[in-house]
């Protein structure tokens, strides 16, 4: 599966984050990956200056590391996600 730098695409990775238990927030910050997991909260935080894609790869990544139950996602989500996490989802 390759990875899509579109609004469609985000919103879709935006989607996985409100299925699951870890809140998504946009926040302005210094973070050197351009984002911020706080894992005992559950709460990712990524630059909200960042472009799509730099908000793209950020969520991939934040995917990447953290564990979500696939089976509270939709279908739909389940399947990105399980891409992400067995990394067969590529840059285009």
């Amino acid at each position: 599966m390759q990875l899509k730098y579109t609004r469609p695409f985000l919103n879709r990775l935006e989607d996985i984050f409100a299925e699951s238990e870890y809140m998504l927030r946009y926040e302005k910050g210094t973070f050197k990956s351009g984002f911020c997991i706080l894992k005992d909260t559950k709460v990712a935080v990524v630059n909200k200056y960042f472009p799509l894609e730099g908000r793209i790869n950020c969520l991939v990544e934040i995917l990447r590391a953290v564990d979500i139950n696939p089976e509270a996602l939709r279908p739909e989500s389940q399947e990105l996600y399980l891409a992400i996490k067995d990394q067969t989802i590529t840059s285009a």
